[in-house]
């Protein structure tokens, strides 16, 4: 604490003089105590008080004035801040009122006067807090049920006001548990000094938290979700503590296609028990690890709900917990198992068993569509005595009436057919030659293709398709592929994760046998069995592969996660992969997988696995035009919704009109925003949505251009637990506010010392002080000092018998 004063001295011409009589008394004084007989110690005793007596009375010729500094009263402002929160709700142990109650007491009962005598001295504002900072005409408006407690965002906000203002503290009433301080504390700069009141003790209280929970998942087939929940467990030593894993809701599809006019379809109601674990709690504050594995049964977004309870609390008469509050107990999550299939171009030179199975396996898969480009004959050099007089198309097609000429193929052209395509125009002019034709898939496929069926400019648009769309790449082995289908000179060398251009001399056996590397084990898609001895037996059981296209290395920064080996232990990379750009490559070496799913129906079935996963991975990640995501805000009952929007290209898109739909499980009427441009990222559109209430929230997302047409939709939802970060801990947090005060220079302030803070307070320093100056020779303690001196001297004297 700092207290401004001085002493000054008005009557300097008297220093002289004052000086030259305490010099001559000194030296009287010496002089006699060399004559006295008495002991030392009593001699030196009473020429001390002798001179201390004088000293004092000599020190007061010098008229010396206590000068001080103090706050003009009511030219300063001081505010008095109250946490209103729902953790003032608590009662600790052993106190019959719960914090909210004591604290709404101590401001507006005002036993001990502190704040009366605040009010004559400065211009009191007061005010609570909860999300937001809030004004208050007096403290009986605290009601204590803020679901959140913005303990900085209040003080910055509250320093952004009194920006110019004379203020001179901040008297902060809380239990210091933050909701917006989740790591180091933010800068506090231009806050006034902060002086904390703790609310609420450190004993112990009976709770089960939900501290945590971590989604996990991947789109790979059989890959299960997988919930990781922290449980904090105080005062239930020995009992069993039981976590519930509920699914609450479904998001039924954000957007009406057949309506654009009513977009939103909302939730489907659900409740479906996922699965119960129980652990024991080992001490009075025990830390429990609660893990889940399950498979929604559909795509699309999911809403899940975990609670943990100790069995002897569920078990009380008439259900009344043991428990210091229930709120913490429970915590929602959002789980996107996706919801649009995924389209996969595959480009295929002939027809063979290893397309078949793919296709098959494809089929298998409601998640991904594979749209197929194959060639049933290659390109043929036209010759006159091979064709008919006037005939120019392919022989292949003789017999189709004459309507169809213009779309026969010529001598010089491959025979194309088209498979799985969505409508009678797609790909009817081949592979695409525009990247808003490519850019329309997530994935291409090569199989068995050359480089020369393409055109240059179709295998820059490839590379781009990559690079900059983020789609996937994936090229399989075969005579007609990698450095033998001639791609070594062309623009997929420079993506592929393998160098082409390095021929492999080698000698290659008659027979290889697959297995992973360490890098293969690690990947989820890789593996087929949930141990590690099932796929070991699963790989030794495969059969042999003849086909390969040996490369000499993988390209820095690719994996290689499988290889084949011969008999003498030689191996060559099969799958090498990488992200190149914006997307994932992969190339596949091993060519004729299809030898596995011929030797037995369960053979089949994990081939059919493997291609699924494999294409799975390649669309994983996978940009989409319309990109909904909700982020947290600085208020915890704010979240803001950010839409990105990219055209055909996969450019970021502006002049679009975007409405983003809301709807909360609670409250089955939907709300509708119009999201705006941002000001710094093209194509990116912000809404800003204020929560409520507590709950799960379905947001979807329209895109439409300014005529009307449907540019994209995206879906997504989100969950709000403030009251979870409310009551993560129970016992104040000292050490937050202690860092508060020091920080910006106040100091913690206990309960008991409130009206002694408040009656030194204008002594402190503060913006606009005035000067105050008083006599010190007018104070009687000066002359009951002198007194005090000479009485004990002439006590002392009496007492040894001295004269």
């Amino acid at each position: 604490m700092t207290f401004l004063a001085a002493i000054v001295f008005s009557g300097r011409s008297w220093l002289l003089p004052t000086l030259a009589a305490l010099v001559a008394l000194f030296v009287a004084l010496v002089w006699a105590s060399r004559k006295n007989a008495a002991e030392r110690w009593v001699t030196f005793l009473s020429a001390a008080l002798k001179f201390a007596g004088v000293a004092v009375l000599a020190f007061c010729l010098l008229e010396p004035l206590l000068v001080s500094r103090r706050a003009r009263p009511g030219a300063n402002v001081f505010a008095v801040i109250a946490d209103n929160s729902q953790s003032l709700q608590i009662k600790d142990e052993g106190q019959p009122h719960s914090r909210g109650e004591i604290l709404r007491d101590l401001l507006v009962a005002d036993p001990q006067g502190w704040e009366a005598g605040l009010d004559q001295n400065f211009q009191v504002r007061r005010y609570s807090f909860d999300s937001r900072l809030q004004s208050l005409h007096d403290f009986g408006e605290l009601n204590f049920d803020g679901r959140a407690s913005a303990l900085v965002g209040a003080l910055r906000n509250a320093a952004q006001r009194w920006r110019g203002q004379p203020v001179a503290g901040v008297l902060l009433f809380t239990d210091g548990n933050a909701t917006d301080v989740h790591g180091d504390l933010p800068s506090l700069e231009g806050c006034p000094p902060v002086y904390p009141v703790v609310l609420g003790n450190d004993s112990a209280l009976r709770d089960i938290s939900v501290d945590k929970v971590a989604v996990s998942q991947t789109a790979f087939e059989d890959a299960p979700v997988t919930v990781q929940a922290a449980v904090t467990a105080r005062g239930f030593s020995g009992s069993t503590v039981r976590a519930k894993l509920t699914e609450i809701a479904t998001q039924s599809g954000a957007f009406n296609t057949n309506n654009p006019a009513q977009p939103f379809a909302g939730f489907a109601i659900v409740s479906n028990a996922v699965s119960t674990l129980a652990q024991r709690a080992g001490g009075e504050e025990s830390d429990l690890n609660f893990r889940f594995q399950f498979q929604p049964d559909k795509p699309g977004i999911h809403f899940y709900q975990l609670e943990a309870r100790a069995d002897d609390d569920l078990s009380n008469p008439g259900g009344v917990s043991r428990e210091a509050t229930l709120v913490n107990n429970r915590r929602m999550m959002v789980v996107d198992r996706g919801q649009k299939p995924f389209r996969v171009l595959c480009v295929a030179g002939r027809p063979d068993w290893e397309y078949k199975f793919l296709n098959r396996a494809l089929q298998e898969d409601p998640q991904v569509q594979m749209v197929t480009l194959m060639r049933i004959a290659p390109r043929e050099p036209k010759f006159d005595f091979k064709g008919r007089a006037g005939e120019a198309s392919n022989p292949l097609f003789r017999g189709f009436d004459e309507a169809t000429n213009e779309e026969t193929a010529r001598y010089d052209q491959p025979v194309m057919i088209r498979l799985n395509t969505r409508d009678e125009f797609e790909l009817r002019d081949g592979f695409p030659k525009s990247a808003a034709e490519l850019f329309k898939y997530d994935a291409v496929i090569l199989d068995r293709v050359e480089a020369g069926f393409f055109s240059h400019e179709q295998l820059l648009l490839m590379r781009r398709f990559v690079s900059e769309r983020g789609g996937g790449f994936l090229m399989l082995g075969g005579a007609e592929t990698f450095r033998e289908g001639g791609y070594a000179v062309t623009a997929i060398n420079s993506m592929l994760p393998v160098y082409l251009d390095r021929p492999a001399v080698v000698r290659l056996p008659a027979a290889f046998k697959l297995s992973l590397t360490r890098e293969g084990w690690l990947q989820p898609w890789t593996r087929l069995r949930a141990t590690e001895p099932e796929e070991q037996q699963r790989l030794s059981a495969m059969p042999p592969f003849t086909v390969l296209n040996p490369i000499r290395e993988a390209k820095p920064g690719a994996s290689i996660l499988a290889t084949v080996s011969d008999v003498d232990n030689r191996t060559y990379p099969a799958l090498v992969v990488q992200r190149f750009g914006l997307g994932s490559v992969g190339a596949l070496m091993a060519g004729d997988l299809w030898r596995w799913g011929i030797q037995s129906e369960a053979m089949q079935k994990d081939l059919g696995k493997t291609w699924r996963q494999l294409v799975r991975w390649l669309v994983s990640d996978i940009p989409s035009r319309v990109h909904l995501e909700a982020q947290p805000c600085d208020d915890p009952t704010q979240v803001r919704l950010v839409v990105q929007v990219r055209d055909e290209e996969y450019k970021p898109q502006d002049n679009v009109n975007v409405r983003v739909a809301v709807e909360s499980l609670a409250d089955s009427k939907p709300l509708e925003l119009t999201a705006e441009p941002s000001a710094t990222e093209p194509g990116c559109y912000e809404a800003t949505y204020v929560v409520r209430q507590a709950g799960a929230y379905a947001v979807g997302a329209l895109v439409t251009q300014p005529d009307g047409a449907v540019v994209g939709r995206a879906e997504t939802g989100l969950t709000s637990d403030p009251a979870v970060d409310e009551f993560r801990t129970l016992k104040p947090n000292r050490a937050l506010l202690d860092t508060i005060a020091r920080r910006t220079g106040g100091e913690m302030i206990s309960m008991d010392r409130l009206q002694k803070f408040v009656r030194d307070l204008p002594n402190r320093g503060a913006p606009i002080t005035e000067t105050a100056s008083s006599p010190l020779w007018h104070q009687p303690a000066v002359f009951l000092f002198a007194l005090a001196c000479f009485l004990t001297d002439w006590g002392l004297r009496r007492w040894k018998g001295l004269p």
